[in-house]
């Protein structure tokens, strides 16, 4: 495993101390680690949503109305094998 430095200004490393001593994690790279999960995780959720919105604005706009489009929603959440 690689290891890394870094500098925190004092309330940033007071907080990362006191995340440890209130018993959320068990050392500093833990922490960092997590904080680091968590922001590939936001990251990729991110990019999923810009693409999804993109697709819906590339598909144009629909001929159906706002009670159709949920019917078919429902349809598809209540289906046996939904």
């Amino acid at each position: 495993m690689a290891s890394m430095n870094i500098s925190l200004p004092d309330p940033m490393k007071e907080w990362v101390d006191r995340q440890i001593r209130d018993g959320k994690y068990a050392s500093t790279s833990d922490y960092v680690r997590d904080l680091i999960r968590h922001d590939q995780a936001y990251r990729e959720q991110t990019l999923a949503l810009k693409a999804a919105i993109q697709e819906g604005l590339d598909s144009g706009i629909s001929n159906r109305n706002v009670d159709d489009i949920w019917s078919e929603v429902e349809k598809r959440h209540t289906a046996p094998n939904a």
